[in-house]
């Protein structure tokens, strides 16, 4: 049984930073992993990817300023977010895709394994 539990939301002000944490569990192979996020009445986007092999993708209204990593010891993905906007309010939701390693795996149809979700608000 997959499950991602997801952690680390909370309101910051604009400028600030947060960290996303996102642990897996029921899965040994890492594969493709991604996180995204979905403004109220809007469609869920791809932020941020990567893969087992470690590379890694951003969209660009978060290039440059968000990190996503991992930890494959503890099986868990990190989103590093920095010098949020306003405009990042959003909830956030970790995916994975333990059986494909593509990167980048942008459509959400991609993956088969979804967080929770996280509110962030700035």
């Amino acid at each position: 049984h997959v499950q991602l539990v997801e952690s680390g939301g909370g309101s910051v002000q604009a400028g600030g930073s947060l960290r996303l944490s996102c642990e897996g569990s029921g899965y040994t192979r890492s594969g493709a992993m991604a996180w995204f996020r979905q403004l109220p009445g809007k469609e869920r986007e791809a932020i941020a990817a990567t893969n087992s092999g470690g590379k890694v993708w951003y969209a660009d209204s978060v290039k440059g300023r968000f990190t996503i990593s991992k930890d494959s010891d503890k099986n868990t993905m990190y989103l590093q977010m920095t010098s949020l906007k306003s405009e990042d309010t959003a909830m956030y939701y970790c995916a994975a895709a333990p059986w494909r390693d593509r990167c980048p795996l942008t459509s959400g149809s991609d993956y088969a394994y979804w967080g929770q979700g996280t509110q962030v608000t700035v």
